[in-house]
């Protein structure tokens, strides 16, 4: 069976399995046949990778004529004879190399002719450009540095099956440029996040991912089991309750970029584990946060796209701050006209639910709860420009100061963008005494059957009563603020390694 002409000319069909079987037997009997001649490419430790391709492109005009040191995996090949072309991809791009048995030698060439799409090589060649203007590397000498046992997908398929290319990443990686990018991009958002908040005295801290109660958020733990203790532990759900205790210590701005598990549905922007950010600083409220949050998707933004007017998936998005401020109340009557806070009991407020729609099941529902309700019906999903939608319930806000003069009403914001949450963010309770009876409140809610309620913190509760500074708190979605920035549809295309059934299941 001729590999080259499956892979390299292949016909506009898929491998059948018994190709496939050939293919990889080919692939082991060279490598093999290196082997035994001595010369096995998994006995070379290193090679001089001085320059990548994009680099040579860059500089084409200080490196024409001169020889250079590159490394990569080939991607395509063609066989002209005495001479061939091939196409080497590194981490930056990739390149043309030009190999002529005349200049390589006749064994070397004849060794290059059996090397397979999906081989890693390494070239020396001088850098010139073909007659068609492509800037390439006219080889010198050609190392085989790794074989490829398997063969890529052949370009008129490609990997594009979307559950194929989570399971496989390496394989996604290597043949769709732009899921490359993607990943670069999301390593340079979460360093210029890392970089902008080192610059205001933020310090970044590290906080426990098992913990002996599920708080900081209301969801539903994975639980796992500590055998030297003998106890059930949690994974965390957030990150919040010990960086308070970071603040209260006297560390006044922190921050933790890490993993949060929570045991949940999974759909286009949930995944069971996922990164956050969350920060806490001193001396500040909600209106602090905002101003950060602006700063961050702002920054982040110009820095990756070099813009901050973006086109996320056919809606056109402007990130220049500042965003629109809407309290929850407002917006939910500017889209339904129902003013909940006008409500004198939680009867009418469930009675004017009614009217416009909303089904509420829980007979004794509270006004604070229906107006959260209502604002995830009917408004949410409307939020196409950056808004922060302000002063949420007390009742679904169990970590947040009350608003004075507003007793049922919360400092409390979330930043939603084209539909979707993207931040979360309070001016930080740090009433001990309040905070205690908000715990209290939500195992009651435990106890009846609600298993994303909050457990009590005592460690938490203890902390607070040594005093903590008035405190402004923020949660970023990383893997959301990714998917805006790249124009990704699904959050597993923002996770390297998505969370997947496995095969046999």
């Amino acid at each position: 069976m001729d590999e080259q002409r499956n892979v390299n000319a292949p016909e506009e069909r898929a491998l059948t399995q018994e190709e496939l079987s050939e293919l990889l037997q080919i692939r082991r009997d060279k490598l093999k046949a290196l082997q035994d001649a001595g010369r096995d490419p998994f006995e070379i430790v290193r090679y001089d990778q001085q320059l990548y391709s994009t680099d040579v492109i860059a500089q084409y005009d200080a490196l024409e004529g001169k020889s250079v040191s590159l490394a990569g995996r080939m991607m395509s090949k063609r066989i002209m004879g005495k001479a061939s072309f091939a196409h080497l991809l590194d981490y930056k791009g990739d390149i043309q190399i030009y190999v002529r048995r005349d200049d390589v030698g006749e064994e070397a060439y004849a060794d290059f002719k059996t090397m397979d799409i999906g081989d890693i090589l390494g070239v020396v060649g001088k850098v010139f450009k073909t007659r068609t203007g492509e800037i390439s590397i006219h080889a010198e000498q050609v190392t085989l540095l790794s074989k490829s046992l398997r063969p890529l997908p052949e370009k008129f398929h490609g990997l594009k099956d979307p559950e194929l290319r989570y399971r496989q990443r390496f394989v996604d990686l290597i043949v769709n440029p732009g899921v490359r990018e993607t990943f670069v991009k999301r390593s340079r958002i979460i360093a210029e996040i890392r970089n902008r908040l080192n610059a205001q005295g933020f310090i970044e801290v590290e906080t426990p991912v098992l913990n002996t109660t599920a708080s900081g958020a209301s969801a539903r733990p994975f639980i796992t089991h500590h055998n030297a203790l003998d106890i059930d532990m949690y994974m965390r759900i957030a990150t919040e309750l010990h960086l308070k205790m970071c603040i209260v210590g006297g560390l006044e701005r922190v921050y933790e970029i890490g993993r949060i598990f929570r045991n949940e549905g999974m759909d286009a922007t949930h995944n069971p584990e996922f990164t956050t950010i969350e920060l806490y600083q001193a001396y500040t409220d909600y209106n602090g946060m905002m101003a950060l949050s602006e700063d961050l998707f702002s920054h982040c933004c110009q820095m990756v796209n070099g813009t901050t007017k973006i086109n996320y998936q056919g809606q056109e998005i402007d990130l220049t701050p500042p965003f629109r401020r809407l309290p929850m109340n407002d917006a939910v009557k500017e889209y339904t006209g129902a003013d909940f806070l006008a409500c004198a009991t939680d009867e009418e407020a469930r009675a004017l639910a009614k009217s416009i729609g909303l089904e509420i099941e829980d007979k004794t529902a509270t006004k604070g709860k229906i107006l959260a309700e209502a604002f995830d019906e009917f408004v949410e999903d409307r939020l196409v420009q950056p808004t922060f939608i302000i002063d949420y319930p007390v009742e679904v806000s169990p970590l947040t100061k009350r608003k004075p003069g507003c007793p049922g009403i919360t400092e409390r914001f979330e930043l939603f963008i084209a539909g979707h949450e993207y931040a979360n963010a309070f001016s930080e309770l740090n009433d001990p005494i309040d905070q205690r009876g908000r715990f209290v409140q939500q195992a009651m809610e435990r106890a009846k059957g609600d298993d994303e309620a909050m457990m009590i913190d005592e460690d938490f509760c203890t902390a607070l009563e040594y005093g903590m500074p008035p405190t402004g708190g923020i949660g970023i979605g990383i893997d959301r603020m990714v998917m805006l920035l790249t124009d990704s549809s699904t959050i597993r295309d923002v996770l390297l390694f998505p969370t997947m059934k496995p095969v046999d299941k």
